[in-house]
């Protein structure tokens, strides 16, 4: 690691409602450890000293974040979210833009539902994209032998799992150059499913950190009951 972590903003798209959850609430306001889901994913940024500040983005209407304990925390700055998740960061760089922040500010944007991110993964991906031209995103590779299906569900093909990585979160990119690939993107009517495929279909190429498997996103009952059980066993 190189001994000074750049300065950073993060962005927490947080505006989802995770119907796969079938819960009363959107899954990011689900209790765990005592807070919610949402707490926990901006506490690692929260405590860290090269933060510049946060935005979250929440649906319009969110009738769960007043009662927060963080809502008065100077460093968040909230909006509102879009349609899709890129909509909602896109929104988030537009507020950063027009409070101040810089085109080459590095911007991490994470996932309102990924509790589990370590500080040791946050630095590492801080000080391995330091000097990037690009930036990344934190990853793990693919441990399972993986198929490729064709509509009625036939396997088609055993895919080469040495070259297959399941992208996680944070992404870390320059603040100008994801604003552009994300609002470039949506008048092109492209897909996009994370920041990183904004970059990818700018042209760029962006790099993959490894970082820990208990990082992940909490999209079905058994991922909560899942990260419910480990933190139990930790204390």
């Amino acid at each position: 690691m190189i001994d000074s972590l750049p300065a950073f903003w993060a962005v927490i798209p947080a505006a989802g409602v995770g119907a796969r959850m079938a819960a009363d609430r959107p899954k990011q306001y689900l209790q765990l450890g005592g807070r919610t889901i949402l707490e926990h994913s901006l506490g690692c940024f929260l405590d860290h000293p090269s933060l510049k500040g946060l935005v979250v983005s929440l649906a319009v209407d969110d009738p769960y974040w007043p009662h927060l304990a963080c809502v008065n925390d100077p460093r968040i700055q909230r909006v509102d979210g879009g349609a899709e998740r890129s909509g909602s960061v896109l929104n988030a760089l537009l507020h950063l833009h027009a409070h101040g922040a810089d085109d080459e500010d590095w911007v991490l944007v994470h996932d309102a539902a990924r509790p589990n991110l370590s500080r040791d993964d946050l630095d590492k991906l801080l000080a391995d994209l330091a000097d990037d031209p690009v930036g990344g995103l934190l990853a793990v590779p693919a441990r399972d032998t993986l198929k490729r299906v064709d509509k009625n569900g036939r396997v088609v093909e055993t895919v080469d799992r040495s070259v297959i990585w399941q992208a996680y979160t944070p992404q870390m990119f320059r603040l100008g150059a994801l604003h552009r690939a994300l609002a470039d993107s949506l008048v092109a009517d492209a897909v996009i499913t994370d920041e990183a495929s904004a970059m990818e279909w700018a042209g760029l190429a962006p790099r993959l950190i490894e970082g820990r498997a208990d990082n992940l996103k909490v999209t079905r009952p058994e991922d909560l009951e899942w990260l419910r059980q480990r933190w139990a066993n930790r204390r």
